[in-house]
C-alpha cells in the first residue's frame, strides 16, 4: 500500500469533472496507492474541492490558506468551520514562501500564525508549505507550540539542519518528485537521513512530476515513482518503504486512522 500524502485533485486539468477524476483515481489504485490526502490553498475553494471528491471514500482532505494565496483579511472562523467536516484530518497548507512573494511576508506571517493556533485549538496537525524562510517558519512553529499536534513540512527542500529542527518538534518531512530531479543533489542527501518513522511521500499533483513524467501534469499514481526512487536512494526494499510511509502517514494524521478503523 501507498498513500499520496499530498495532492490537489481539485486541480488537475486531467480531472475537470467526477468521471475523469474515476481514472485518475483507477491509475493510482493500479499503482498500489490507497489513500490520497488532497490539500487545501484556497479560503474560497473548500467547498468545491470537498464537493469535486465527495464520492472517493479513500481521500482525506485539510483546510487552511497557502502563503501564495493569502489576503487581507483571512477569516479563520472559515477555515475552522471548513475544519469540522469529518474528512478534514489536518490544518494547511499554509507556511512562508519569501522566494516568490517576499513583499507579502508579514501578511503570511500573519496568516501562518493564525493557522498554527487554529490547529493547536482544534488538536489537528499542519500541513506547511516553507521555501527561503528556514528560520522564521522554525521559529514560528516553536512560538506557537506546534509541537504539541506536530505537523509536515511538506515537497521538502531544505537543509538538513531544518529538516532536523522540525523533527525534534514532533514533524514529519515529506518528498516530492523534486527528488528525482538532476540538480536535486542536496535534497538526495537529506532524504537519505530522515528516520524511518519522520518520513512520508508525495506527489504535489498536479505540479512537480517525477522523473520519467517530467514536463507531464502529475497525478497521484506517479508517488510509486517517487517511493521506488527513494528506496533505492535511501538503499531499503520498495515495500519496506511503502509500508513504513503508510504507517507514518496515518500515526500524523490519526483522524484519517479513525475514519478508515485503523
Amino acid at each position: 500500500m501507498l498513500i499520496d500524502s499530498h495532492c490537489h485533485l481539485d486541480r488537475l486539468k486531467a480531472a475537470p469533472d467526477t468521471a475523469s477524476l474515476h481514472t485518475i483515481m483507477d491509475n493510482a489504485k493500479a499503482q498500489g496507492v490507497d489513500y490520497l490526502l488532497c490539500v487545501n490553498v484556497r479560503q474560497q475553494g473548500f467547498e468545491a474541492m470537498r464537493d469535486k471528491v465527495a464520492a472517493f471514500n479513500n481521500v482525506f482532505l485539510s483546510s487552511g490558506v497557502h502563503p501564495l494565496d493569502v489576503q487581507e483579511g483571512l477569516i479563520i472562523e472559515d477555515i475552522k468551520r471548513f475544519a469540522t467536516d469529518p474528512r478534514v484530518v489536518a490544518i494547511g497548507e499554509t507556511g512562508l514562501d519569501y522566494f516568490y512573494s517576499n513583499d507579502t511576508k508579514t501578511l503570511q506571517q500573519q496568516c501562518f500564525e493564525q493557522q498554527i493556533a487554529l490547529a493547536v485549538e482544534v488538536s489537528k496537525p499542519l500541513i506547511v508549505h516553507t521555501r527561503d524562510a528556514r528560520e522564521d517558519t522554525i521559529n514560528m512553529l516553536k512560538a506557537g507550540n506546534a509541537d504539541k499536534v506536530g505537523g509536515v513540512l511538506h515537497c521538502f527542500t531544505e537543509n538538513w539542519e531544518m529538516a532536523k529542527a522540525a523533527i525534534d518538534l514532533g514533524f514529519y518531512i515529506s518528498v516530492s518528485g523534486i527528488v528525482t530531479f538532476k540538480n536535486a543533489g542536496e535534497l538526495r542527501s537529506v532524504i537519505r537521513q530522515v528516520p524511518k518513522d519522520r518520513l512520508l511521500v508525495e506527489t504535489d499533483s498536479p505540479y512537480l512530476a517525477p522523473v520519467p513524467h517530467r514536463g507531464q501534469e502529475n497525478q497521484p499514481a506517479y508517488v510509486r515513482d517517487v517511493a521506488e526512487f527513494v528506496a533505492e536512494l535511501r538503499g531499503e526494499k520498495f515495500d519496506e518503504l511503502a509500508q513504513y510511509t503508510t504507517d507514518n502517514f496515518f500515526n500524523l494524521f490519526k483522524d484519517a486512522a479513525k475514519l478508515i478503523g485503523r
